[in-house]
C-alpha cells in the first residue's frame, strides 16, 4: 500500500509496509494493531521525511561531485604543466651541444647571429666582457633528465633533499599498513 503527499512543486511517495494477517506463517491475535491506516498527520510527516532525505541526498551527491569537478580541473592543471615541462626538456635536450652532457652539472645556454642555440660549460660571467653570444639563460640538468632553470634550482634541490629524506626514512622503517608522514613538516 503507498500513500502520498504533494505539494505544488514535488510529489513524493512514501512506501508504506505491506500487512499480513499471518507474517512468517504466524497467525496474529488481533491485526488491528499492526494494520490500521492511522492517523493522516503521520502520512505526511512520512511524506516529509522521505522528501527531506531526498534532499539531502541530492545535496550530498552535489557537494560530493562539486569536490570530484575540482579534483579533475587540479589534475588537468596538473597534466597541462606537466606537458609543458615535457616540450621544455625535450626542447632543451636537443640544443646543439658538443660536450657530453652529465646529470647535476649547470649548462648556459646562448644564441649565435644565426639564430642557433647552444650550450656552453663557460658562464657569462666567465666569458667576462668577450661573451661571444646573446645568452639565453642558464639551467641544471636533473638526474631524472629534466632540466631547471637557474632561478630554480636552490628550490629544486631543496624539494629533492625532502623526498630523500622521507624515502629514506622510509626504507629504514618497518613494514607497515597505514600512510607514514613523518618528516614531511
Amino acid at each position: 500500500m503507498s500513500n502520498s503527499s504533494t505539494d505544488s512543486s514535488t510529489c513524493t511517495t512514501v512506501a508504506l509496509v505491506e500487512s499480513s494477517t499471518n507474517p512468517s506463517g504466524v497467525q496474529l491475535v488481533n491485526t488491528y494493531h499492526t494494520n490500521r491506516v492511522g492517523d493522516p498527520g503521520d502520512l505526511v510527516a512520512l511524506a516529509q521525511q522521505v522528501q527531506k532525505a531526498d534532499e539531502f541526498v541530492r545535496a550530498n551527491a552535489c557537494n560530493q561531485l562539486t569536490v570530484i569537478a575540482e579534483q579533475i580541473r587540479y589534475l588537468q592543471e596538473q597534466a597541462r604543466k606537466v606537458l609543458q615541462e615535457a616540450v621544455k626538456d625535450a626542447d632543451l635536450h636537443h640544443v646543439a651541444c658538443n660536450v657530453v652532457k652529465k646529470p647535476g652539472n649547470i649548462y648556459y645556454l646562448y644564441q649565435r647571429e644565426s639564430g642557433q642555440r647552444y650550450f656552453s660549460i663557460l658562464s657569462p660571467k666567465e666569458w667576462g666582457a668577450s661573451c661571444p653570444h646573446k645568452f639565453l639563460g642558464a639551467f641544471k640538468l636533473q638526474h631524472d633528465m629534466s632540466w631547471t632553470e637557474y632561478k630554480d634550482i636552490e628550490k629544486r634541490d631543496a624539494d629533492i633533499a625532502i623526498i630523500d629524506k622521507v624515502l629514506n626514512q622510509q626504507a629504514a622503517l618497518p613494514q607497515c599498513t597505514e600512510p607514514n608522514f613523518q618528516g614531511l613538516a
